[in-house]
């Protein structure tokens, strides 16, 4: 769509008018840019021969009551992955955590450690064996991080990305429990993610 903001305009006025059209040409092409970004991508493994598909980036979560001030301690990276093997295809989730050190994470591999807090109530994550690939989809943002991928089925990642809200929340050290919060982008990133799998999410 173009815009042109100089007609009916006096010729004193262009300048600011020519200010404010770069302006805002430059936020339209950064959020174009962002969008596109976030568009997902398809890779052919060489070692399994496998099409696995993600994300470019993970969806980052930050640990509950920092993401105002971003000063964050525990942080958490989420990201759906596919794995297509001639047809035969599994869903999963890739998950990387980083504890900070006022507050510990629990093994996020024990049993029910990792849920996710939707639109209609909870759902619990299972752990599961990945495919060995030559190259991971997602990369481990930090070396003292924990990292593991968990299962999914259609419905279960269409559930996922109807929520206007996805809550990460963990078992902590003793009995209490992390939360983590994200953006509210990530609906729309996820329902982009699910229509380019062919998986139904009205």
């Amino acid at each position: 769509m173009r815009i042109n903001w100089f007609t009916a305009q006096p010729a004193a006025a262009q300048p600011a008018a020519a200010l404010a059209a770069a302006v805002l040409a430059a936020a339209v092409l950064a959020a174009c840019a962002g969008q596109a970004a976030r568009e997902p991508v398809e890779l052919l493994d060489d070692r399994t021969g496998m099409t696995v598909s993600a994300l470019p980036e993970p969806i980052e979560f930050v640990e509950r009551g920092l993401m105002e001030t971003r000063k964050r301690t525990s942080f958490a990276y989420l990201g759906p992955v596919e794995w297509d093997r001639m047809g035969d295809i599994r869903e999963g989730l890739w998950l990387h955590v980083a504890p900070g050190t006022d507050k510990e994470v629990g093994d996020i591999r024990g049993p029910a450690a990792v849920t996710l807090v939707l639109d209609d109530g909870p759902l619990v994550l299972t752990l599961i064996d990945a495919p060995k690939l030559g190259r991971e989809p997602y990369a481990p943002l930090v070396s003292w991080g924990q990292t593991g991928y968990f299962g999914l089925n259609g419905d279960s990642l269409a559930r996922i990305a109807r929520s206007s809200r996805v809550v990460l929340q963990m078992h902590g050290t003793g009995n209490t429990d992390v939360q983590f919060d994200t953006g509210p982008e990530v609906h729309a990133v996820l329902m982009a993610y699910v229509k380019s799998r062919g998986i139904s999410a009205d």
